[in-house]
């Protein structure tokens, strides 16, 4: 087993005084002349050092330790060293917020471990980076970005860190994502944190890298890590995916554990994998899938879960599915058409049955409740997790809002709170404006949405675009994106799997394959023949802006 560290040897918490007075004005300053000095960067990836295992699968990398061409800690190594290179230095992608202080010496030990016993599975020394809501019982932090948690180090890990750790995965640091996930302001810049600054798109660094988990996505992107885990209520999963170039997949609500990440909503909440392919996401999803005490949405994942995805990895998987095309998602304007033509026609070359148009009558018609459910949950879910915690630094809603407004020039500098001070003045769970919209976000999502239409059509799944390219990054008005095609099954609590499906001038967007509860075998299978089928995945080229003449 790897050395774990336990309350007693951790290291004494850092002086939350100290950094609130110097280092995080710092961390915020520190965007522009980061953004200036990318001004001179207009051409493609020339300066960019070449890195031995850009695009490296899990696959490649065990393959790699087994016959001793790679060690853990050799392959830990590397990853720091390309972490230096491109994120703090380079191209400033600036998606790791914090590095495991003790990955080396648990790479050694899962080295000595190889030797002595064997691997425990295909996660055995593989590198993986987290969102930094996702707790650990170590030397780094977990803070969802926010100075209001600065120096908290949780007492026990989440189930998500303890699977990874029984898998034998190394945990090299923590991501940057949207500050709170995204659930603090409705004019917020997604990448945005107290704690982390901006994180940008690697394709070109002064676009969005999308949704709360943004620097899972452009790391794992631009290969900082062999695979990451982000967390998605709606959106947060599949669209870094999308905008990242890279795969994700949002698994039903109960097939992960929650226990120990810091929440949203107990009805959409999940963590779930962001890896380059298909195949990676399907292995790492395997690791971190099951029941688990502390999160009781888990209790049907006894019978639900599967412990190997991978064996779903089907490249004839298209061939005779069932697939409902739900165009009412198809908003994203001009540019997309073409790729979403591509992409079905990749389906039915496939031997795919596409039925064209899918209509959800309830589509649209739970934004509101969907909203009413998400701040009274936020409110409930984050009183019970910090009550978990007495070390935590904050207690409730209501003290994260006032240390906010305390901290003015540092959290408050670009955009407000609005959304959690609309959440800190709901009431109870046992209120009916909280049990009416319930009710009415599982009516429409599920019951007259994802199973009305694919019982009505007999459905293996549905597709729809996942969202637009990214965004120029605007700390002053805040995200310009169009939307996406998320709600539906985030609503529902169903899965939901991104995959690209192509660029708009160099700017890479995906496809999402979402359906019933528990159906991720079959959208895995889908999944991996359309990736199979397309190839559609590039490296980032780390540019400072879009090049316009890139082909569409």
């Amino acid at each position: 087993m790897p050395p774990m560290n336990t309350e007693e040897n951790r290291k004494p918490e850092l002086s939350r005084r100290r950094f609130l007075g110097s280092a995080a004005v710092a961390g915020i300053a520190s965007i522009a002349p980061m953004r200036a000095a990318h001004s001179a960067r207009t051409s493609g990836s020339t300066d960019i050092p070449p890195f031995e295992l850009d695009e490296i699968s899990v696959r490649e990398l065990q393959e790699g330790m087994d016959s001793g061409r790679f060690t853990a800690r050799s392959v830990a190594r590397k990853y720091l060293d390309r972490i230096a290179a491109i994120d703090k230095g380079g191209p400033g992608v600036n998606s790791v917020i914090e590095i495991n202080s003790d990955a080396l010496s648990i790479a050694d030990s899962l080295d000595e471990e190889r030797r002595s016993k064997g691997i425990r599975g295909p996660l055995h020394g593989i590198p993986v980076l987290i969102k930094d809501n996702i707790g650990t019982a170590d030397h780094m932090m977990t803070t969802a970005g926010s100075l209001a948690l600065f120096g908290f180090m949780p007492t026990k890990d989440s189930g998500v860190a303890q699977q990874l750790r029984a898998a034998g995965a190394v945990i090299l640091g923590k991501t940057n994502l949207s500050e709170w996930a995204n659930f603090r302001s409705d004019h917020s810049s997604s990448g945005w944190s107290g704690r982390g600054g901006q994180t940008h798109n690697p394709y070109a660094i002064d676009r969005n890298p999308c949704g709360s988990s943004s620097g899972s996505g452009a790391a794992v992107s631009a290969n900082l890590a062999a695979v990451t885990i982000g967390t998605e209520t709606d959106g947060s999963i599949v669209c870094p995916s999308s905008a990242n170039g890279v795969v994700g997949i949002k698994p039903t609500v109960g097939l992960v554990s929650r226990a120990g990440i810091i929440p949203i909503s107990h009805s959409q909440d999940t963590a779930g994998p962001i890896c380059r392919t298909v195949a990676d996401a399907a292995a790492l999803l395997s690791a971190i899938t099951g029941a688990d005490s502390e999160d009781p949405a888990t209790k049907a994942a006894d019978r639900k879960a599967h412990s190997d995805y991978t064996k779903f990895l089907d490249r004839a998987g298209l061939r005779g599915a069932r697939i409902g095309v739900v165009r009412k998602l198809f908003f994203f304007g001009e540019k997309l058409d073409p790729i979403m033509k591509n992409a079905l026609d990749a389906m039915k070359s496939e031997g795919a049955t596409l039925i064209d148009p899918v209509e959800i009558e309830s589509l649209g018609k739970f934004d509101g409740s969907e909203n009413i459910v998400l701040q009274y949950e936020f409110k409930a879910d984050m009183h019970s997790y910090l009550a978990q915690f007495p070390n935590a630094p904050v207690h409730s809603l209501k003290d994260i809002i006032e240390f906010n407004e305390q901290h003015h020039d540092q959290e408050l500098l670009y955009f407000g709170q609005e959304t959690m001070i609309a959440s800190e003045k709901r009431g109870l769970l046992t209120d009916k404006a909280y049990l009416d919209a319930l009710a009415k976000d599982d009516l429409l999502a599920r019951k007259e949405g994802i199973d009305a239409v694919m019982d009505k059509y007999k459905l293996d799944a549905l597709v729809a675009p996942t969202g637009g390219p990214a965004w120029v990054t605007d700390l002053v008005n805040g995200d310009h994106d169009t939307g996406g095609s998320s709600s539906l099954a985030a609503v529902a609590g169903y899965p939901n799997i991104n995959v690209p499906a192509g660029f708009v001038f160099g700017l890479p967007v995906g496809i999402s394959f979402f359906g019933r509860a528990w159906s991720e075998p079959v959208l895995i299978k889908i999944a991996y023949a359309f990736e199979q089928a397309t190839k559609i995945r590039k490296p980032p080229r780390f540019l400072s802006t879009v090049d316009l003449k890139a082909e569409a």
